[in-house]
């Protein structure tokens, strides 16, 4: 009798990784604007899939807080105010400065020429002028940060409000100054990480969440007087 087959249904696990994965990347980036619904039947057609993957990965974005799902409208992309920024932003600087302290005890050689290798390209990026580059490297750094940290519940309280800071950071325009203060910040992370240097590097990654709250609630503010100025010129 021959031995049996092994099912492994990896093509189902990848459609719903990817579609989780677009989608959220629509959100963050602002192609889907917040406050826009979610139509079922254009983005089944978009994706080439049925509504039961689709429905499944609407879950997962809702659980992340991305997207709401009312009986009456379906789903719409949640609106970030500003005291959602003030709330989220300090909780995610405390995980983040305790993913750099964690990481420093326990980061290999290998794990720091990869964030090194990152960093490096990421500056490129920043002279080049390449924002979107440059947000994408920017963002793996700290994925790799957290990796190194080696704890999966601190992974997974992290994960859960990924979502909603990376959209807050889209929805910032990063000026000039901003950006160049930003690049030194991550060259003092480098620094402290290449050190071992923990306690150094969790300050300087809570201190990073810090300007960068400010940078968004500053943009929230510009927004709102431009629209009042509209509304009352008009």
């Amino acid at each position: 009798m021959s031995e049996p087959q092994t099912v492994t249904p990896i093509a189902r696990r990848s459609l719903h990784d990817e579609l989780v994965a677009r989608l959220r990347n629509m959100i963050v980036e602002g192609e889907l604007r917040p406050g826009a619904r979610l139509p079922e039947k254009e983005l089944c057609t978009q994706f080439g899939v049925s509504r039961t993957p689709l429905r499944e990965a609407l879950k997962v974005l809702a659980a992340d807080g991305l997207v709401e799902i009312s009986p009456h409208r379906g789903a719409t992309v949640v609106q970030i105010s500003r005291s959602d920024i003030e709330e989220m932003f300090p909780v995610m600087g405390a995980l983040e400065a305790l993913a750099g302290e964690l990481a420093c005890a326990k980061i290999d050689a290998a794990g720091l020429a990869e964030i090194t290798a990152l960093h490096h390209q990421m500056v490129a990026h920043y002279h080049r002028k390449e924002l979107a580059e440059y947000f994408r490297l920017n963002q793996q750094i700290h994925e790799r940060i957290l990796a190194a940290a080696g704890n999966a519940t601190l992974s997974a309280l992290h994960s859960g409000l990924a979502g909603r800071v990376r959209r807050a950071r889209y929805m910032a325009n990063m000026s000039p100054p901003r950006w160049r203060q930003a690049v030194e910040e991550h060259e003092q992370i480098l620094a402290a990480l290449t050190e071992r240097d923990g306690a150094r590097l969790a300050e300087i990654l809570r201190r990073h969440l810090e300007h960068k709250a400010e940078v968004v609630i500053a943009n929230m503010t510009d927004a709102e007087a431009e629209t009042a100025a509209q509304s009352a010129a008009g």
